[in-house]
């Protein structure tokens, strides 16, 4: 049996393929490549020393879906498919919930169609708007999303809570993601976005690899400890194996469960600046730009949950997310292009 994982070759797919594979686990990858290589997935073959099957396809293609789901022996979906820049979604909202709400829900009436119930869904810490109180728990009431991309997983969220609860026979893990930064140790695989970085951590190491003049900071006057936003940093590799922790769970008839992966540690912009300086030795100029809309003063996560029930916590700090994104970038800076 395998495992069928959408998006597969983007930034946190890539990584969570690594970790499956070398727990054992047969691997189908479907990407549309829209943002993303299938360089990572060579680069996956050579870290794991296994082949990875892999299908060019949309999940908005039904025929597709099909033939991979007549074709390979699937047990499970991790799905990462979907359009995620915030700005984007702003400016194309009907290409979001197109893409990501109608692709999900042609995704899953092909599972159910062919007796596959399991599924892990990436969310993210987004569904929970303008927290009351941080850190945010399971139990933290979702409220109103700030942006399209952010509804989609909201929607999605309540789509796939909703099918479980129709059809117990359905086992649905929701992870909320925090903030995903760092890279895989090797240097191999990495982030590695189109155009203009939408995160963080991508526009420092492209800064410090001199792709780019400066770093733009949006506000320095929230109500944090330096004024600029607090946010919690988890390393891409920590949260890969957050899923092969939450798939032993789903092999256990889990029903609807929800997680958050996050650190619980919450680090300020300019605190990410200073740790990467010093953990690079390289200098990355900044200057202080309007705020953005929508951005919150802060956000951390409660990770109980998933370590009572997973066994599942960060092990990487945000030094080592540091060294291993410039790593990344400064043996690739022109991503998977070069």
């Amino acid at each position: 049996m395998a495992i069928l994982v959408t998006g597969g070759a983007g930034y946190i797919g890539s990584h969570t393929v690594v970790e499956l594979q070398n727990a054992g686990y047969d691997v189908v990858v479907l990407d549309n490549l829209s943002n993303s290589s299938e360089k990572s997935l060579e680069r996956v073959e050579k870290i794991t020393g296994k082949k990875v099957t892999f299908y060019k396809a949309d999940i908005l293609d039904r025929e597709a879906l099909e033939e991979i789901f007549n074709k390979e022996q699937i047990e499970c979906v991790i799905h990462f498919a979907g359009l995620k820049a915030v700005g984007e979604s702003v400016a194309k909202p009907w290409e979001y919930y197109q893409n990501n709400v109608a692709g999900t829900l042609i995704l899953v009436d092909v599972m159910r169609q062919h007796g596959v119930k399991n599924i892990i869904f990436s969310s993210s810490s987004t569904v929970y708007g303008m927290p009351d109180a941080i850190p945010v728990t399971e139990k933290s009431p979702k409220k109103d999303c700030t942006n399209p991309y952010g509804w989609t997983k909201s929607m999605l969220e309540q789509i796939l809570s909703d099918i479980q609860k129709a059809d117990p026979e359905w086992n649905v893990i929701l992870l909320r993601y925090f903030n995903p930064i760092g890279a895989h140790q090797s240097g191999t695989i990495g982030e590695n976005p189109n155009g203009i970085p939408n995160n963080l951590m991508p526009y420092i190491t492209q800064v410090a690899v001199g792709k780019r003049p400066e770093l733009g900071i949006f506000g320095n006057d929230y109500n944090t400890p330096d004024g600029t936003g607090v946010r919690d940093y988890i390393h891409v590799v920590d949260l890969a194996d957050g899923h092969v922790k939450a798939l032993k769970k789903v092999q256990e008839n889990a029903g609807l469960c929800i997680y958050n992966l996050g650190t619980g540690v919450g680090y300020s912009v300019l605190d990410l600046v200073k740790t990467f300086e010093e953990t690079t030795g390289v200098k990355i100029p900044y200057s202080i730009k309007e705020r953005r809309a929508g951005d919150i003063d802060a956000n951390y996560a409660d990770a109980t949950k998933a370590k009572e029930e997973l066994g599942w916590e960060a092990k990487y700090g945000v030094k080592e997310m540091c060294a291993d994104s410039w790593r990344w970038q400064s043996q690739n800076p022109n991503g998977y292009e070069d």
